[in-house]
């Protein structure tokens, strides 16, 4: 066996004694230096968060799939920039934060948080309320027996909002005394009650989501919404739910089926949507036909039709929507037919396929997904139902 160096292996030792000395001195003398560099490093990006407040330097845009009448412009410092189609503007400007010299001139301010707002439109309380920031309306133009969202319906019995008077002639003493100083209003607003508001220092904006051109894009706007209440991820997740409803759809074949949609007033005039109105749009989206296809080429809305034009493209049709809320709201086709006698001799009159909205149909802009939804459940239903989401049958 052979012996052991003693010597050698001492000075083994003292050469690893040696090196782990001097790397503890390496490791200690950088640590001051990196906490040094890291604590400069915060200072200045504190610096440079302070710098942003009361100017406008851009950071990026909102992503929209559908939405052409806005855009949201996001800058440094958490300020906002929301543009309409109309020209008109509104800056959010963040808690804490100065408004920019600089601003757009036709740009209305709104300090965050964003409250005590007068909202003139059923469909925009719908993307409020849907996105989580109802609390932040404290005025409407529509009574409590008017709505048929249980939220903001419940939120006026409370006292929690207050209902003004009709959007044609609001109560301007009662708005003056609750402090309000922004609106939202549909484009149904007339210039004579514009001006009023402004003359009390109520800032109008006109919600225009009812001039986009595809259905989803009025859902679209709950993330403009969004973006004036912080609620931008609420507003993503509405939308995508209704988004995905129309996805799944896309994926089916259509049904080769045809689909009037009309009403009749009480003075018994007709009127049929356009054939390129959003609701036409979302049957087409349900893989549907709309009947009318031939009639508004080119226009939203509704089109006033006589009983009898209308009966010669509409008499066979697989399907009729009747708009309920407009039209008499009949409970049974009986009541139905009373409209005008020439309606008993339609296609889908004689085979019971005839189908109404639901009361709140006009007033729930976020669930459009689901109602296209319903419609493709309408035209795939057999006969033992009578009753969907939003659409239910006249028996």
């Amino acid at each position: 066996m052979k012996k052991f160096n003693l010597k050698a292996i001492s000075m083994l030792l003292a050469v690893v004694m040696l090196l782990t000395v001097f790397a503890a001195c390496s490791n200690n003398d950088s640590k001051p230096e990196n906490n040094d560099n890291a604590t400069e490093q915060s200072q200045q990006n504190e610096q440079t968060e302070e710098n942003y407040d009361g100017k406008l330097v851009f950071d990026h845009s909102m992503e929209l799939k559908y939405a052409k009448c806005f855009s949201v412009d996001y800058y440094k410092g958490g300020y906002k920039l929301i543009k309409l189609v109309d020209d008109s503007a509104i800056l959010v400007v963040p808690e804490g934060m100065s408004v920019p010299a600089d601003k757009p001139e036709n740009a209305v301010v709104l300090q965050q948080p964003v409250s005590n707002i007068l909202v003139s439109s059923t469909p925009v309380t719908s993307l409020i309320n849907s996105i989580g920031a109802l609390d932040s309306i404290s005025l409407t133009t529509y009574d409590a027996d008017s709505w048929y969202i249980d939220d903001v319906k419940q939120a006026i019995l409370d006292g929690k909002i207050t209902y003004i008077g009709d959007y044609k002639a609001p109560d301007y003493e009662m708005i003056t005394a609750a402090g309000t100083t922004f609106a939202f209003f549909s484009t149904m607003l007339t210039d004579d009650v514009k001006e009023q508001l402004q003359n009390i220092g109520v800032d109008v904006i006109l919600d225009q989501s009812a001039q986009e051109d595809h259905p989803l894009a009025r859902v679209e706007w709950a993330k403009l919404y969004g973006a004036i209440f912080n609620k931008e991820d609420n507003a993503e997740t509405v939308f995508n739910t209704q988004a995905n409803y129309v996805d799944e759809l896309s994926k089916l074949e259509k049904t080769g089926k045809t689909v009037a949609m009309f009403y009749i007033t009480s003075k018994g005039v007709l009127y049929a949507r356009n054939a390129d109105d959003y609701m036409a749009k979302m049957i087409a989206l349900a893989g549907g036909d709309y009947v009318l296809s031939d009639v508004g080429v080119g226009e939203t809305g509704t089109v006033k039709m006589e009983m009898e034009a209308f009966f010669d493209k509409a008499k066979d049709a697989d399907y009729i929507v009747y708009i309920w809320s407009m039209g008499g709201k009949p409970e049974t086709l009986a009541a139905f037919t009373e409209r005008a006698e020439i309606l008993g001799d339609m296609k889908a009159v004689k085979e019971g396929n005839v189908w109404c909205t639901t009361p709140d149909y006009f007033q729930i802009q976020n669930t459009i997904g689901s109602m296209i939804n319903d419609i493709r459940l309408m035209m795939d239903a057999d006969a033992s139902t009578d009753n969907l989401t939003y659409l239910f049958r006249l028996k």
